[in-house]
């Protein structure tokens, strides 16, 4: 789905975004799971988006500092 549709969905589609810092590049592996940063739970797609994008550009200085959007709804359909 494109960002329009997630945007123009009258669905709530839950999003969590989070982040922390990665023990390498070439993976997903936190350093410090208890040290990660719970940004939020979105009720769309693009305002999770916006959420992740100010977080990724706060901690551009940092290469091993990563976020991500998980989409939470896929995981709480019932079907």
């Amino acid at each position: 789905m494109s960002d329009a549709e997630h945007t123009h969905d009258s669905k709530q589609l839950l999003h969590l975004v989070f982040g922390g810092e990665l023990k390498s590049l070439e993976g997903t592996e936190f350093k410090d799971p208890s040290q990660m940063d719970v940004v939020g739970i979105f009720p769309n797609y693009a305002t999770a988006y916006s959420a992740w994008k100010a977080k990724a550009q706060m901690t551009v200085d940092n290469a091993q500092m990563r976020y991500f959007i998980v989409h939470m709804h896929r995981f709480m359909d019932p079907r």
